[in-house]
Parts: C-alpha cells; sequence; structure tokens
C-alpha cells in the first residue's frame, strides 16, 4: 500500500469518525429538546407561566440575500460557473470539525474542478453546532460569509474560516470582531459595509432558511455531499478520496 493510499484511507476514517460524533451528539440534542418539551407540558397543565425563548430579533429580519446568492426555500451560494455540467451540494457549518477536515483534504480538487468549469458547488449553510452546543458561531460565521459573497469573495473567505475554525466547544465565531478580524485575511474584504453587514447581522434570516431546508432534507449531519443527485459520503463503502471525486465528476461530464 503506497504512502498516499494509507494517508487517504486514514483522512476518510478521521472525517467518518467526526461524523459519527456528530451524530450521537444532534441525538442528544433532540433528545434534551424532547424532555423540554415535556417540562413545559407539564408546567402548564399545572398552572405554571412558561415563557418560551425566542431568537431575539433574527426570525423578524427580513430574509435579505447577498449579490449572486440563491434565495427561495433552499438558499445557497454558488461557488464556479452555474453552467458547469456537474454540480456539487454541500450543506456545512463553519463550527463542524467533521466539515473542516472535509474542506481541508478536498479543497485543491474543488477549486480546480471549480476553476475549470468541470464543477459548480452550490453551499447550503447550517447551524448544526449551535443547536446542539449551544451559541451563536455558526450563524454569526455563515453570516458573515455571506457579507462576503456580497462583496464578491465568498470562496477566499469561506475557506479562512475553516482554516482557522476554533476548537468545537470554543464559541470563538460568535465575536464578531474576531470574524472581522479574519476577513483581513482576503485582500480587500475589510470596508466599512462588510463590517456593518457582519455586525448587524444583514443576512441572519437567509441562514435561517437555509438552516430550515436542511432539518427538513433529512440529511444526517454535517458536511453532507451531494454529487448529481447522489449522497457521495452516505456509502461508506465507496471510500471517497479527492481522486475519486475527480474522476467521478470527469466521468459524468463526458455523459453530458
Amino acid at each position: 500500500m503506497s504512502q498516499k493510499t494509507r494517508a487517504e484511507g486514514t483522512a476518510r476514517e478521521r472525517l467518518q469518525a467526526q461524523r459519527d460524533k456528530e451524530k450521537a451528539r444532534a441525538r442528544r440534542g433532540r433528545q434534551a429538546k424532547v424532555a423540554a418539551v415535556v417540562v413545559a407540558v407539564l408546567a402548564v397543565a399545572a398552572g405554571i407561566a412558561v415563557w418560551a425563548s425566542s431568537t431575539g430579533d433574527d426570525k423578524d429580519t427580513p430574509v435579505a440575500a447577498p449579490k449572486g446568492a440563491t434565495g427561495g426555500d433552499k438558499p445557497m451560494v454558488t461557488v464556479g460557473q452555474k453552467s458547469a455540467p456537474s454540480t456539487l451540494q454541500v450543506w456545512e457549518d463553519f463550527r463542524c470539525p467533521a466539515c473542516k477536515q472535509f474542506e481541508t483534504g478536498f479543497r485543491s480538487t474543488l477549486h480546480e474542478l471549480q476553476d475549470a468549469g468541470e464543477l459548480r458547488t452550490d453551499y447550503h449553510l447550517a447551524l448544526l453546532i449551535d443547536g446542539n452546543m449551544g451559541g451563536k458561531g455558526s450563524l454569526n460565521a455563515a453570516n458573515a460569509a455571506l457579507c462576503a459573497q456580497h462583496a464578491g469573495k465568498f470562496r477566499e473567505y469561506h475557506d479562512v474560516l475553516f482554516t482557522n475554525q476554533p476548537a468545537e466547544q470554543q464559541d470563538r465565531y460568535a465575536d464578531k470582531n474576531y470574524l472581522i478580524k479574519l476577513a483581513g485575511k482576503v485582500p480587500g474584504l475589510v470596508t466599512q459595509d462588510f463590517r456593518s453587514c457582519v455586525n448587524d447581522g444583514t443576512y441572519n434570516g437567509f441562514v435561517q432558511k437555509s438552516n430550515e431546508a436542511f432539518q427538513k432534507a433529512g440529511l444526517q449531519g454535517t458536511p453532507s455531499v451531494i454529487l448529481n443527485g447522489k449522497n457521495i459520503f452516505a456509502d461508506q463503502s465507496a471510500q471517497m478520496t479527492p481522486q475519486k471525486l475527480k474522476q467521478m465528476v470527469q466521468e459524468a461530464n463526458k455523459k453530458k
């Protein structure tokens, strides 16, 4: 077995292990929510006033969309030529460690295929870690990424966020000043408009709508990666690698 093959196998195993951890955490989160509902019902039955906390003004914010993004029931940001013969749908959370592993391992291949006009990538932003662990890092980072999209620099800032992802237990992306500081790594991104967009949560509604679509899609976790309609990480026997993804895209394109 070559060193490259062993490395790819190890990377796959780490990604799967992280995805399994996320699934388990999601199950625990759902169980906690069910328990909270039961407690609330019992409290009401006992004549105790129960107040449900809202998400603040996030739900009241009109759903604005950044330039070049697609709104509707399944909001997304497209990277690459929209006329590309193959489409990769990626459901991600900027706080998700497994998403970082995917992006780190597949980034150069995705960039290559996007730049060659062979693949378009539709990014859908999810709030899985905020929901499971609390905090607002997933939301604030996603909004900041959409602010970068409005400025025409989504891919660059998207990659910066995953490269600098804090530990899962640390909700550092809840700090908007830190998100703006990281944006300094993308030449020309930090402007007054960008700062205002990040601080005001301009695209929070867009992110919330995208997260609703993620929940309704019945996906198992993040990242969920779907090539031309096929979930390419659902079948672990496929042993997905960057080289295999590239081969699948090129073979699919020959048939189109």
